[in-house]
């Protein structure tokens, strides 16, 4: 259903080591790049995570209730993707962990990228 989601950056090099790093813990690489542009898949190609310098010119800023959701294979994941993005200068929007309130099997952990995009990477065992 989703092919590809897509967010701001206003330094392209900086937050592709940063999401190059993120995104190899899970599962995902490079697969495609352009003028202004890096995008990651991961195995089955289905679904992309975008950076782009935005097409207008003016500088990338962050959406007031937009977030995205990175799937982990395991709690463990999470712990170590939440702690690498914060390690690479990311900010902590709440640590990983159990969210009881949301499923008793939602676990997650949620951080701001170095252009302060939110997101979250999570495992939910059923």
């Amino acid at each position: 259903m989703l092919g590809y989601v897509m967010v701001g950056t206003n330094d392209l090099e900086k937050a592709g080591n940063f999401y190059d790093t993120l995104l190899a813990e899970l599962g995902a690489k490079r697969n495609m790049e352009g003028d202004g542009f890096i995008a990651w898949s991961a195995a089955d190609g289905t679904t992309s995570f975008c950076i782009t310098k935005p097409n207008d010119g003016n500088p990338a800023t962050v959406g007031n209730g937009v977030m995205m959701a990175l799937f982990a294979p395991s709690q463990d994941v999470v712990d170590k993707v939440h702690a690498l993005a914060i390690e690479m200068g990311g900010t902590c929007e709440g640590p990983a962990g159990p969210r009881p309130e949301f499923s008793p099997d939602f676990y997650a952990g949620y951080f701001r990228d170095l252009d302060g995009n939110k997101l979250n990477v999570f495992n939910f065992n059923m």
